[in-house]
């Protein structure tokens, strides 16, 4: 027997995170959606069989009521070649990604559209016309990205903060990143979410920036400028989602071992924890861009029609948090 045997053993009964390995999130959201009206939604360059077929299964699950935007002959090519039906649903000609995203946030202004769904288009391409000052869908937020994760290694919903659309952002604009996923988390169901502010560590460390926007941000959710969560930072991965870790070393705190928000340090550190649970870790996730007029559902050209269904689901939940709901 190998001398690493008992110790790969004890780690197998001795889990840093330990429950039951299952999906438990996403199904919820749905539910939720079917006592909701679906949302009209602009579906920008729905041109793979992913992209279309998540769309069609979203409109027949009745989480929206979808307009396709993109070449017309290339869609009803596309879908007579994997046999779904789209007479029912409106289309607006574009013949490039860039006219079609113009014509997604175009709907969108004009209250035409009450989310917006990228389909095969780069992300750039859509929110290029998303974030334009004149004509897009900016607001006095700051947009940012979502990824809801159903993991079968944590209990709890894990929202993942900023992993798409900010890059290197200042504490100013974590500010605004932090407060669209606390209200998000609500939307969800979860009132007062616990939110780890993420570093490499868990103390305050000048020579780490993001340990020093970790303990700023929480002073000012004490002071009321983000309201609406429990805040604690920094706080490295392994104690925040960790009850069993944060022990072990020592650490006291209302967030560690039960985050429900993970705030990342920026988009490549979110990224890849994103991804990596996705690919090794067995998680199922959606996507969503929130500051905007409009959920905006944004998932990756790999992505399963299961991962943009769900995310359709989460965009309904988010719209009808501040819009009344009349079932008709």
């Amino acid at each position: 027997m190998s001398d690493l045997a008992p110790l790969a053993e004890a780690v197998a009964v001795d889990p840093l995170v330990g429950h039951p390995a299952d999906y438990h999130v996403f199904h919820k959201f749905i539910e939720r959606c079917k006592e909701l009206p679906a949302i009209t939604t602009a579906v920008v360059w729905p041109l793979s069989e992913v992209a279309l077929k998540g769309t069609v299964e979203a409109a027949v699950e009745g989480l929206i009521e979808p307009t396709l935007i993109g070449d017309e002959a290339a869609m009803n090519a596309l879908a007579a070649k994997i046999g779904v039906d789209i007479s029912a649903y409106p289309i607006l000609e574009a013949d490039t990604e860039r006219k079609a995203a113009e014509l997604g946030v175009a709907m969108c202004r004009s209250g035409n559209a009450q989310a917006m769904m990228k389909g095969s288009l780069h992300t750039d391409e859509l929110m290029k016309a998303a974030m334009k000052s004149d004509t897009g869908l900016r607001t006095s937020r700051r947009i940012s990205h979502v990824f809801i994760m159903d993991t079968p290694a944590y209990a709890r919903t894990l929202l993942i903060t900023d992993a798409a659309i900010n890059i290197t952002p200042e504490l100013e604009d974590k500010v605004h990143i932090v407060q669209n996923a606390i209200d998000l988390a609500h939307a969800l169901g979860i009132p007062e979410p616990k939110v780890a502010l993420l570093s490499a560590v868990e103390t305050v460390n000048p020579k780490i920036k993001s340990t020093l926007d970790a303990a700023a941000l929480c002073k000012m959710a004490d002071r009321g400028q983000i309201t609406g969560g429990v805040l604690d930072g920094p706080l490295a991965f392994d104690t925040a989602v960790s009850a069993k870790a944060a022990k072990i070393k020592g650490l006291v705190s209302p967030v560690a071992g039960q985050a429900d928000i993970l705030v990342v340090p920026d988009l490549e550190s979110g990224n890849m924890l994103a991804k990596q649970l996705e690919y090794l870790g067995g998680a199922q996730l959606a996507g969503i861009v929130l500051g905007a007029r409009v959920p905006t559902i944004l998932t990756s050209r790999a992505d399963s029609a299961e991962t943009r269904l769900t995310s359709c689901a989460v965009a309904v939940l988010l719209h009808y948090a501040t819009h009344p709901a009349i079932k008709v």
